[in-house]
């Protein structure tokens, strides 16, 4: 499979960089996260930590998107593949602080995908992203589950923790966010990511079998049928009330 044209610009020193690049590869399986929370995204749209933008190309021509990185070499990358779209501005965020920049902004949507578990202060975080919400808007966010899958993977990509439904629940609350929809996604990740971090003790996603992956695709999204679901991670909607 051809490597996305930004992936060339990641850091080859860092394993997370090294993940998004793999990840840019399946367009498979961003397109099937994307279709399980396309319902809850709106018109205006802040993703945090946009990365080099493997998700963010599906709601990119929503009525104003805000794509924010930490990190500068993300914004570089986030810039030259949506920049020009006049809907579309690029802002650097370090959660939990808001920067000056978005401090007075507000959306009717934030989408967060794979990143709170990368940021020790996931409660301040939660917190600073109600604030940036209207009243009645969205948060969509996809963090890592099961604690007991967390292995080497996990560690070398700098995550803080896996959750569980409960701990999700209980974070929501303290931050006074309505939590209107929690399900598992992607059941067949789960032994991949077992195998591959807590056996084999691996520091990156190994390439081939993500490839085998994307090709069964199609297969996995069948999940949705089952009638009890459990996944390797957590869809959380939430609502900041009116």
């Amino acid at each position: 499979m051809k490597s996305s044209p930004a992936s060339s610009s990641i850091p080859t020193h860092s394993i997370g960089a090294a993940t998004l690049h793999e990840l840019a590869n399946a367009p498979g399986f961003n397109r099937w996260m994307f279709d399980r929370l396309a319902p809850w995204i709106g018109r205006e749209v802040l993703e945090v930590g946009s990365g080099i933008g493997n998700m963010s190309r599906w709601f990119i021509d929503r009525e104003r998107v805000v794509l924010t990185d930490q990190d500068p070499a993300y914004r570089d990358i986030l810039e030259r593949r949506f920049g020009s779209r006049p809907n579309v501005v690029v802002r650097d965020l370090s959660l939990p602080t808001i920067s000056p920049a978005l401090s007075n902004d507000r959306f009717d949507s934030i989408v967060c995908l794979n990143v709170l578990e990368h940021i020790e202060d996931d409660v301040g975080s939660l917190r600073s992203m109600r604030s940036l919400l209207k009243p009645g808007g969205c948060l969509v966010l996809l963090v890592p589950a099961l604690p007991a899958l967390f292995g080497s993977l996990d560690r070398s990509l700098g995550h803080f923790r896996r959750y569980s439904r409960r701990l999700l629940r209980d974070r929501y609350r303290e931050c006074k966010l309505t939590m209107q929809r929690l399900e598992y996604f992607n059941l067949a990740g789960i032994p991949g990511w077992w195998f591959a971090g807590r056996v084999l003790r691996r520091d990156v996603i190994p390439a081939g079998p993500l490839a085998l992956y994307e090709k069964l695709v199609p297969v996995f999204r069948l999940e949705r049928y089952l009638p009890v679901r459990i996944g390797q991670s957590l869809i959380a909607i939430g609502v900041r009330p009116e």
